[in-house]
């Protein structure tokens, strides 16, 4: 089973940057997207941002010009770029790597906490 690995959450200002690491424990097979996805207290998991294998990218209305997703797959690893970010990114930040090999695959990290203060 494929362990998802998330890191650099954080605390930061409204205004500053962070960005989100996530890392497979082995080599991910097959055409995949790499997903994040965020929860606020009380909210319904939204999907922030995706990329294919192919390195088609799609985001949120909210987090467009703000955010940017990327993979290098030679590290089995999807960033996400956060920058002038607002109390309202507050959210736990999950990383979801969905794809075929074979079979469908459908992976999840523990999430990371990332919190903005204003």
């Amino acid at each position: 089973q494929v362990q998802l690995v998330e890191s650099g959450g954080g605390l930061v200002q409204a205004g500053g940057s962070l960005r989100l690491s996530c890392a497979a424990s082995e080599t991910i097979w097959g055409g995949n997207a790499m997903t994040w996805y965020r929860q606020a207290p009380g909210k319904q998991r939204e999907l922030v941002a995706s990329i294919t294998s192919g390195g088609i990218t799609n985001y949120a209305d909210s987090v467009k010009g703000r955010f940017t997703i990327s993979r290098d797959n030679a590290k089995n690893t999807v960033y996400l770029q956060m920058n002038s970010l607002k109390p309202e990114d507050t959210a736990v930040y999950y990383c979801n790597v969905r794809g075929t090999w074979g079979a469908r695959y459908d992976y999840w990290g523990q999430g990371t906490q990332v919190t903005v203060s204003s």
